[in-house]
């Protein structure tokens, strides 16, 4: 199961730079408030995903884990919100930083349960699919 969380965690960050890149290239077309709302989707599951898949794989190294959740967390929520305005940059990494302090708790909290995993996966890619959709009608 570790090598298969190992791949779903690359798997994560290959999604969200494609929806990135994307991003970026119809940043000018997008507003303020559905840009904060993006940086807030991005920035908070990112964490979330990332602080659960870590804390499966390695459980009790709960500060390790929730600094790099952390870390991640706050990294993309700004980088999602740098693409529009600074305040969508604050918004962004307040969300990634408080996701990902929580994140291993959530982890530890389910008890490496495999539907759990795949629940907040499938939680996560459907984010992904509305904020493609949303930036693409606005």
């Amino acid at each position: 199961m570790v090598s298969t969380l190992g791949i779903i965690l690359y798997g994560n960050f290959v999604l969200l730079t494609f929806v990135y890149l994307y991003l970026f290239h119809i940043r000018r077309l997008i507003g303020f408030q559905l840009g904060m709302n993006i940086s807030i989707i991005a920035g908070g599951f990112v964490s979330i995903i990332t602080g659960v898949i870590l804390i499966y794989q390695f459980p009790l190294h709960f500060v390790p884990v929730t600094m790099a959740s952390t870390i991640i967390g706050f990294v993309v929520g700004g980088m999602f919100g740098a693409l529009f305005d600074y305040q969508t940059f604050l918004t962004g990494y307040g969300n990634g930083l408080m996701m990902g302090i929580m994140a291993p708790m959530v982890g530890a909290s389910a008890n490496s349960s495999t539907s759990f995993i795949i629940f907040i996966e499938t939680v996560f890619i459907l984010s992904l699919i509305v904020i493609l959709s949303s930036a693409k009608s606005s």
